[in-house]
């Protein structure tokens, strides 16, 4: 999934602008609470309410490694993340003692990731193509191929609240989400290229020119097939005649030019001279090449399925509800303190692929991944020390543990629960007039075991600064923008299970928001 700041490491939590502004509104009692604290949306008093929000998101992910096979290591992969539209609607009705809510946004992902040069986890097989050639006796020193990827995620959110004021200082609330997730990814690995420089197949493939990786293993599995039966069916003619009488002894040479001329070709095509080689060794010699050529023919083909070109269309999709309990107390007009707990949300998503668009197999139509979201504790707390004045703290605890993030492999990728929590603070300049600014921190508790190039999480602080105006007794505006940067992850990610290919993958995150929002009172506060 593409995570945006705030959250866990599925869950989004910045659903309105003053949300941005200040960045802690778990104890929120405006209309946002139908999402930050349900419970306390019965402080608007009698009414209809409205509040419609947008954020501009903007996110760069990097991938830094120090593959040593790769083009030009060590390599920066750049991931683009944008969205231009992160709504937040909200809307809540208020009549004594009962309040009624709903409300709208993007509760997971909400952005597209496009990687015009794809990520290490696509180039490096590629890219270790020249060495293992070179290792098989076709010198090549260059690769090349088109590679580019594009991801998208987004989980909507439909909620529904009911909340009932207990007495002036406490009400309850409970309420439905309706979770429906949509994951894409679009990309190609195509054109491969190498250098390599083998006579056996042809002048052409003399390690000058760049030629189709997948034409040249084409051609040197035909070559290896034919140089295999000929070995086979030379090995078995010696076989035979060894059978009928001639010495195991006899020279090559006494045989008719035509066969001298097979075992030549033959014995060229491995780089052995059969100088002073008799019959009897011959047959031997040849049978043993008869093994190799096939194994080489079989190593060329699978290099041939390989580097085939490569297409991914793919789509998952599923929905999924969260329970949703809300407790608000507020002892004084001064003190506001919250509690929301959202329950684990199951989430099942079935794959399609379009038009076998399968990205050489890696997604397969009709599957299920599991992508559970996990239960949610959420706290906040609001003070008003002197008047215009508003000081206001978040806690959150992701129940990650609970997760299979394995997608359903059963691979323990959770050390502990991810944690939010930060501090925010609010002066009204005039009475129409406010600024705000806020901090959010995260601690993350995954493995290493969970982080890849597509997939990474890392300790964060988020900043975010804004100002809410009072159009009207009906409106107000908010404006803010946040600031957001991941601590680097280093990792050391096996390749191939081999020692010799060892690296360090370092990953980094950075996200700007800009978001607006206006809030529309249709009763009295």
């Amino acid at each position: 999934m593409l995570e945006i700041q705030a959250g866990g490491l599925v869950t989004n939590t910045n659903h309105s602008a003053s949300f941005t502004r200040l960045q802690n509104r778990n104890a929120s009692t405006g209309i946002d609470a139908v999402y930050f604290n349900p419970a306390g949306l019965t402080k608007l008093g009698n009414g209809s309410f409205v509040s419609l929000n947008n954020q501009t998101i903007s996110q760069t992910k990097t991938v830094l490694t120090d593959y040593g096979n790769l083009n030009g290591t060590p390599r920066t992969y750049i991931g683009d993340v944008r969205a231009p539209l992160y709504p937040g609607v909200y809307a809540v009705y208020n009549e004594g003692n009962f309040s009624l809510s709903a409300g709208f946004n993007p509760i997971g992902g909400g952005g597209g990731a496009k990687y015009k040069t794809g990520l290490p986890s696509f180039e490096m097989p590629i890219s270790t193509l020249p060495l293992g050639l070179t290792g098989s006796g076709i010198p090549t020193s260059k690769y090349s191929a088109n590679i580019y990827f594009e991801g998208t995620s987004v989980y909507f959110g439909y909620q529904f609240n009911v909340a009932y004021k207990l007495n002036e200082q406490l009400s309850v609330g409970a309420g439905i989400r309706i979770v429906s997730a949509k994951n894409t990814y679009k990309g190609h690995i195509k054109d491969i290229m190498i250098n390599p420089n083998q006579p056996a197949f042809g002048n052409e493939y003399n390690g000058s020119n760049m030629v189709s990786a997948p034409n040249f293993f084409l051609n040197g599995s035909i070559a290896f097939s034919r140089l295999s039966s000929k070995s086979y069916d030379l090995s078995t003619a010696l076989a035979l005649a060894m059978a009928d009488g001639l010495p195991g002894e006899t020279p090559i040479t006494d045989l008719s030019a035509e066969q001298q001329s097979q075992i030549a070709t033959l014995f060229g095509a491995a780089g052995i001279d059969g100088t002073g080689m008799n019959v009897g060794t011959a047959r031997t010699t040849l049978y043993t090449l008869n093994v190799q050529f096939n194994d080489k023919g079989n190593t060329m083909a699978y290099y041939k399925n390989s580097t085939t070109d490569k297409d991914a269309d793919v789509e998952e999709r599923g929905s999924g509800f969260t329970p949703i309990l809300s407790i608000n107390y507020s002892p004084s007009d001064k003190f506001n303190f919250s509690l929301r707990y959202e329950f684990k949300t199951n989430l099942i998503l079935k794959t399609k692929v379009f038009d076998g668009k399968s990205a050489g197999g890696m997604f397969y139509d009709g599957n299920y991944t599991v992508a559970d979201m996990p239960a949610l504790l959420a706290v906040g707390a609001e003070v008003i020390p002197i008047d215009r004045l508003a000081i206001a703290a978040t806690f959150n605890t992701f129940f990650d543990k609970k997760v299979d993030y394995s997608g359903g492999n059963n691979v323990d990728m959770i050390k502990r629960n991810y944690l939010e929590y930060g501090l925010g603070i609010e002066y009204g300049i005039t009475e129409k007039f406010r600024l705000s600014a806020g901090w959010l921190g995260t601690n993350t508790g995954i493995l290493p075991e969970y982080q890849n190039d597509q997939r990474f999480s890392s300790n964060s602080n988020s900043f975010g600064f804004g100002a809410a105006y009072r159009i009207s007794p009906m409106i107000d505006i908010n404006i803010g923008g946040q600031y957001s940067i991941n601590a680097d992850y280093e990792k050391n990610p096996p390749v191939f299970g081999a020692p010799q290919y060892s690296h360090t993958e370092t990953y980094s995150k950075k996200t700007t928001i800009f978001a607006i929002g206006l809030d529309f009172y249709f009763g009295k506060k």
